[in-house]
């Protein structure tokens, strides 16, 4: 029983709250414009693009005019160019078309909607941000909308919205269609960062090679150097110990004649030259 009293109390909360979430979103546009850039900036962590890295919010960047704007977001692509996204919400008409189940207001309101979007593509227009020279982009920017049915209601009322956009270099996306447009870019980069590390192994690999033929001229001068050394020791062990007058035989009779020493020279040496043959 008292879990059940506490299921039906959390059930209440949930509901008081999704209530006051709604209730913000339909008289707060700020509230709005958040919530729209939050659903926007998951879908781009989602494709696996890095904030920083891939894309940015809000960064300030300059018009033909050397004017100050800040786009929603710039998403990078390979070879320092752009795509500009913007966020764009309007909840307000289509929650009250939700709300009534009478049809003239449904009507009224979705022709409010419709309005709505125009306005949001006419605003953003009016920024220019495809003309940004500070960026290298395409000649149009993503027009983002959160609310895919919000979308949907307004294009089954006024199917020329995507041609209103399109004529003004704006690309209407929803979560659906960006989605898949960064997954695209996210694959790019991936591609890119593929290139580049074939690249890198090649620079490497040539480096090593050349290492490696140098390491080869190295030790080849080494075994010359080695074989040098072993010819002149045995040439000068020959003079050591070959022939009826080499070296050996000659130092020991100095000895035999009563040449002071105090040291012996090594038996075997004595031996080898045939000094008692």
């Amino acid at each position: 029983k008292e879990q059940i009293i506490n299921l039906r109390e959390l059930n209440q909360q949930i509901t008081k709250e999704a209530k006051n979430l709604t209730d913000a979103l339909r008289v707060d546009n700020k509230l709005q414009g958040s919530w729209g850039e939050i659903q926007l900036e998951n879908i781009l962590q989602s494709a696996g693009l890095k904030r920083e890295i891939h894309y940015f919010k809000e960064r300030n960047v300059k018009n033909e005019f050397n004017e100050n704007q800040r786009p929603d977001y710039i998403v990078k692509l390979p070879d320092d160019k752009n795509v500009v996204i913007d966020s764009k919400v309007s909840l307000l008409a289509y929650a009250n078309y939700l709300a009534t189940e009478d049809e003239q207001e449904q009507l009224a309101f979705l022709s409010q909607h419709v309005a709505s979007i125009q306005n949001h593509i006419k605003n953003l227009s009016g920024k220019n941000y495809q003309n940004l020279h500070s960026i290298s982009q395409p000649d149009y920017v993503l027009m983002f909308l959160a609310n895919e049915a919000a979308l949907i209601a307004a294009l089954q009322t006024n199917d020329g919205l995507y041609e209103m956009a399109l004529s003004r270099n704006i690309v209407i996306v929803t979560s659906t269609t960006l989605m898949a447009t960064l997954k695209t870019i996210s694959y790019i980069w991936k591609h890119d960062l593929q290139n580049k590390n074939a690249l890198e192994i090649a620079r490497q690999a040539g480096t090593l090679y050349d290492k490696f033929v140098a390491f080869s001229e190295d030790l080849s001068r080494v075994g010359s150097q080695l074989q040098t050394t072993q010819n002149s020791y045995q040439e000068a062990m020959r003079k050591l110990l070959e022939g009826r007058d080499n070296l050996i035989r000659k130092t020991e009779r100095l000895k035999e004649l009563g040449a002071k020493t105090s040291k012996a020279l090594d038996q075997k040496l004595i031996d080898q030259s045939g000094l008692d043959s």
